[in-house]
């Protein structure tokens, strides 16, 4: 039910656009569309800044597996530059 109620709210300023002329129609329509880009941007930003906080940093084993692959990389460098 609440989806029809968005539908029906957005047929309507859709419809209060296209009566108020294409210039102050595209400009309001255009703000609520950066708007809602803006916000959703700011939400991301936000939920990617706690979920790093939350996440745990690199611990031993994240430590010694790039190092395994760091020597692992140049040991493949020295048998090509044999």
């Amino acid at each position: 039910m609440n989806l029809v109620f968005w539908i029906f709210l957005s047929l309507m300023l859709g419809y209060v656009l296209l009566m108020l002329g294409p210039l102050v129609g595209g400009v309001i329509a255009l703000g609520i569309v950066m708007g809602t880009l803006f916000r959703g941007l700011y939400l991301l930003n936000d939920i990617h800044k706690r979920l790093k906080g939350i996440a745990p940093g690199k611990g031993r084993v994240g430590e010694v597996y790039e190092e395994y692959l760091n020597v692992r990389g140049r040991a493949g460098e020295e048998r090509e530059n044999s």
